[in-house]
């Protein structure tokens, strides 16, 4: 039996990157998944159906609070439960302090920060109804290190952290555990179309590690796959760090 065998998973920012590994490697532990993304879910649709399990594509522009209520109806209507969310999605503009446009800041706390909070109001009562929920949040350790131009999406995953360990207390009595997973900067699409000379970056910054490579998605999903399991029954309000030991926290 797969550690995730029936279970009902939404996972956001499926299309491609560490989303889509999440909704393949949970597919193959025997999850049904929602994916959710502007983006053509198509392969990862591919992906999943090929690992036997079920697939329904939503999409879904995380900044709109009527896409994301429409998520969690069509979950509810097409599967009657939600037992794990996995916030996944997230924009990461960069530009100094003083370039960044208001919008531009509403933008990323809507997608980074707000869709997060939205899709918990919704899908918590589903969790509730069967008492047993995991929802897992992905941060970034970018909050802990002095890089500039980030100001937006630091304040953004800095606020999700807090939501992960304000919200652990409030639902732990439903069987509902909420943390969060701290990734690497990883091998993605999305990282890999910032710049051309990204390889090197990653290079660079996978040198800090203790484990000297570049971490690719797989390497960070057995994190959220172990949070997102029945083995994580008594963990809640933590950010794991899957970061090859960058960070010691």
């Amino acid at each position: 039996m797969g550690t995730h065998d029936g279970r009902i998973a939404v996972v956001t920012g499926a299309a491609r990157g560490i989303g889509q590994a999440i909704c393949r490697m949970l597919a193959e532990r025997g999850a049904t998944v929602v994916g959710a993304d502007v983006a053509d879910l198509s392969e990862t649709a591919a992906l999943v159906t090929d690992s036997g399990a079920g697939f329904l594509g939503v999409t879904c522009d995380m900044s709109s609070t009527a896409d994301i209520a429409a998520l969690a109806a069509k979950t509810d209507q097409a599967f009657g439960r939600c037992d794990i969310l996995i916030n996944n999605a997230a924009i990461f503009p960069t530009a100094p302090f003083a370039d960044v446009a208001f919008d531009v800041w509403r933008q990323v706390m809507a997608i980074n920060l707000d869709a997060p909070f939205l899709l918990c109001r919704a899908i918590v009562p589903m969790m509730k109804r069967n008492g047993w929920g995991r929802i897992v949040n992905i941060v970034s350790s970018s909050v802990e290190n002095s890089r500039p131009g980030m100001t937006a999406y630091k304040a953004s995953k800095a606020g999700l952290v807090g939501f992960t360990r304000g919200l652990a207390p409030d639902v732990a009595a439903d069987g509902i555990c909420v943390n969060a997973v701290s990734p690497a900067f990883t091998r993605t699409p999305g990282n890999m179309s910032r710049s051309p000379e990204m390889t090197r970056r990653l290079a660079e910054m996978a040198d800090t590690q203790c484990i000297k490579r570049i971490a690719e998605p797989d390497d960070v999903v057995p994190a959220i796959l172990f949070l997102s399991s029945d083995d994580a029954g008594f963990v809640t309000g933590q950010t794991i760090y899957a970061d090859g030991g960058m960070y010691f926290r």
